[in-house]
C-alpha cells in the first residue's frame, strides 16, 4: 500500500517551528524594547548618573516581562494571547511615542467617548505603518509558526522555574538599587506610566470595571429648593445666559492673556472680564465637561460622583429656567440627560459640515431666529469643536487663516513646530470671532431680554512643549498649557448696572477655575438655592444688594 499525503500536511512541513519557551522570551523582548521607546527615553535621562542602577532596571524588567509572557504559555492559548499584547503595544506605543502621552483611564474615557471623524483624525499613514510593522507583522509570524509544547508535567515544571527565576530577577534587580529606584519613581512618577503594555491594559481594565459600576447609577436632586430672584417674571425681560464650553483652547495663546500674537482682536473690541489665572478640572473632556458642570469642586470630584448627582442644568430647570445644549463635539458626556439636547455635529450642511464634522459657525447659523423666540429665562449651552487636534486645520474657515504657514495635515511628523502653532493660533483666531459675533447677537437684543454669557475652555493643550503634543496627561503630571485655560465673562447693560465693575476687573487678576462656573451661572441668572456657594461666584462680591432683591 502506498501512503497518501494530504496537501496540509506539506502547508505544515513549510512553517517553521518553535518551542513555547524560546517564543516566549523572543514576545518577551520584543515587548520590552521595540514598543517602550517612551518609556526607555524617559528611564536613560532620568537614571544618566546612575549607570548600575540603570543596568538593573533592564535587568530586572526583562525577567518580569519574561514571567509574564511565560505565564499564559500553553496550548491554545499561548498565541491569542501573544497577539493581543503585541496588537495593544503597537497601537499605544504609537500614541506614546508620537504624541508624549501617557494612557491612564480618563484618557481611555475619553477615547470610548469619542466619534469616528474625530478618531479618524488619529488613524494617519504613519500609524498605519507603525501598526503594521510592530504590530501586524509580528502577530502574524506567531500566528503561522508551529509552536512546540512539552508534555504537561514537563511543561509545568519549566514554565514555574523559569517564572520563579524572572521574578527572582526582578526582586533581586529592584532590592540591589532600591533607594535609586524609589527615589526616581517619585521624582518621575510619569516613566513607570508609559511601561507598555502592561500598564495601558490595565488601565483599559479599571475603565471597564468602572463603566460597569457606574451604569446602574441614577442622579440624585439636586437643588430642588431653586428660585428665581428678583421681580416675577411678569414684570421684566426675560433673563439669557449663554454659556459657551470651549474645547482644547489654552490660556497661553489667549492674547487677552498676554500672548505676544493678537489672537482675540475682536473680543479685546468688547466690555469683557478675562479671569488670566484660571484653571481646569482634567485634561480631557469626559472629565472636564461634567467636572464644570457639576456641583463637585476638583478636588473632590470624580466620574462616578457626578454621575450620581444632578448638576447645574437641573439645578436651573428646577428654578423654572429654560435649558437647551446644542453640541457640535462629541456630546455632553451626561450633563444634558435630562434638558433638550440638540447635535450639530451631524450635520450635512456644507458651509459648515464635511466628513462627519462641522466648523463652530454651525453654533451661530441658527443663533438669530432662536434668540427672536426666546419668551422666558433662558440658558443655552453651546459645547464647542473648537481647537480640537491633531487636524487643528480643519476647525476655522479659508477667512481665518491668518498665521502662516500652517500644518495642514493630521500627520505631526510631516510639520514644524511652527507651522502647527500656526493652525493651532487660527482655531484661536475663529473661537475669538465665534465669541464676540455671540455677544454682538445678545447686546443688539437687550430691549428683549436681559443677556450675559460665560465661556471657559475644558483643557488646554501641548504643542511640543517638553516633547508632548495634545492633551489628556494625568493631571497631577500635566504641564500648565494643558491646564491654563482661558475664562471670562460679558454682562448686558441691565447686569453692568447692577455691578461694581472695578470690583470686577479686581477679580480678574485672581485665581479662578472651573469650580466657579456652576455658582457663577446661578448667580448670573438670579438663581438662589442651598446648593449655590456664592464665594465660588465669580462676581458675587462685586453684585449691589439690590440684585438679589
Amino acid at each position: 500500500m502506498h501512503s497518501v499525503t494530504h496537501p496540509n500536511d506539506n502547508a505544515a512541513l513549510l512553517r517553521p517551528q518553535i518551542r513555547s519557551l524560546t517564543l516566549s522570551t523572543l514576545t518577551a523582548l520584543f515587548l520590552l524594547f521595540a514598543t517602550n521607546h517612551t518609556f526607555w527615553a524617559k528611564a536613560a535621562a532620568n537614571y544618566a548618573n546612575q549607570p548600575f542602577a540603570f543596568a538593573s532596571l533592564v535587568i530586572g524588567l526583562s525577567g518580569a516581562y519574561l514571567a509574564a509572557c511565560v505565564t499564559p504559555s500553553v496550548k491554545y492559548l499561548t498565541k491569542p494571547v501573544f497577539i493581543l499584547l503585541i496588537i495593544a503595544a503597537a497601537s499605544a506605543s504609537w500614541f506614546m511615542d508620537s504624541y508624549g502621552v501617557i494612557i491612564d483611564v480618563n484618557m481611555i474615557r475619553n477615547a470610548a467617548e469619542t466619534n469616528t471623524a474625530e478618531a479618524g483624525h488619529l488613524i494617519t499613514a504613519g500609524f498605519v505603518l507603525h501598526m503594521a510593522l510592530y504590530g501586524i507583522l509580528p502577530a502574524a509570524m506567531i500566528a503561522w509558526v508551529r509552536i512546540e509544547h512539552d508534555g504537561f508535567p514537563r511543561k509545568f515544571v519549566r514554565n514555574i522555574a523559569t517564572i520563579v527565576a524572572g521574578l527572582g530577577l526582578f526582586a533581586l534587580a529592584g532590592i540591589s538599587f532600591a533607594g535609586t529606584h524609589a527615589s526616581l519613581t517619585r521624582e518621575h512618577r510619569d516613566m513607570f506610566a508609559t511601561l507598555n503594555p502592561f500598564v495601558p491594559i490595565g488601565k483599559v481594565v479599571d475603565y471597564v470595571i468602572a463603566s460597569n459600576t457606574e451604569r446602574n447609577l441614577v442622579a440624585a436632586p439636586l437643588g430642588m429648593d431653586a428660585r428665581l430672584l428678583g421681580l416675577p417674571a411678569a414684570k421684566r425681560k426675560p433673563r439669557l445666559t449663554i454659556i459657551v464650553t470651549g474645547e482644547t483652547a489654552r490660556a497661553e495663546n489667549f492674547s487677552l492673556g498676554g500672548y505676544s500674537r493678537t489672537t482675540n482682536p475682536e473680543l479685546q473690541a468688547r466690555d469683557i472680564f478675562y479671569f488670566k489665572n484660571a484653571t481646569s478640572c482634567g485634561t480631557a473632556t469626559a472629565t472636564s465637561v461634567p467636572c464644570m458642570f457639576s456641583n463637585l469642586t476638583r478636588d473632590n470630584y470624580s466620574h462616578s460622583k457626578a454621575l450620581a448627582t444632578e448638576n447645574l442644568l437641573d439645578v436651573l430647570s428646577h428654578a423654572g429656567v429654560h435649558v437647551e445644549w446644542w453640541d457640535n463635539n462629541t456630546g455632553s458626556k451626561n450633563v444634558a440627560n435630562r434638558v433638550k439636547e440638540v447635535t450639530l455635529s451631524n450635520y450635512t450642511d456644507k458651509r459648515f459640515c464635511a466628513d462627519g464634522e462641522c466648523q463652530d459657525g454651525v453654533l451661530l447659523d441658527g443663533l438669530d431666529a432662536w434668540l427672536d423666540g426666546i419668551s422666558q429665562d433662558t440658558v443655552l449651552v453651546l459645547h464647542q469643536m473648537g481647537s480640537h487636534g491633531p487636524a487643528y486645520y480643519l476647525r476655522y474657515p479659508e477667512a481665518f487663516r491668518h498665521f502662516t504657514p500652517e500644518c495642514q495635515t493630521a500627520e505631526f511628523s510631516e510639520c514644524s513646530r511652527e507651522q502647527i502653532v500656526n493652525s493651532y493660533d487660527n482655531t484661536i483666531l475663529f473661537t475669538d470671532h465665534v465669541l464676540a459675533t455671540i455677544i454682538d447677537k445678545l447686546k443688539a437684543r437687550e430691549d428683549k431680554f436681559s443677556p450675559s454669557l460665560f465661556y471657559a475652555s475644558d483643557h488646554g493643550e501641548s504643542l511640543g512643549e517638553y516633547g508632548l503634543y495634545l492633551h489628556g496627561a494625568p493631571y497631577m503630571l500635566a504641564p500648565s498649557q494643558q491646564t491654563h485655560v482661558p475664562m471670562l465673562v460679558w454682562f448686558g447693560s441691565e447686569q453692568k448696572a447692577q455691578m461694581n465693575l472695578d470690583c470686577l476687573r479686581k477679580e480678574t487678576e485672581g485665581p479662578a477655575s472651573h469650580d466657579n462656573l456652576f455658582h457663577t451661572a446661578l448667580g448670573m441668572m438670579q438663581v438662589d438655592t442651598a446648593a449655590r456657594d456664592p464665594a465660588l461666584d465669580l462676581a458675587s462680591a462685586c453684585r449691589n444688594p439690590v440684585a438679589t432683591q
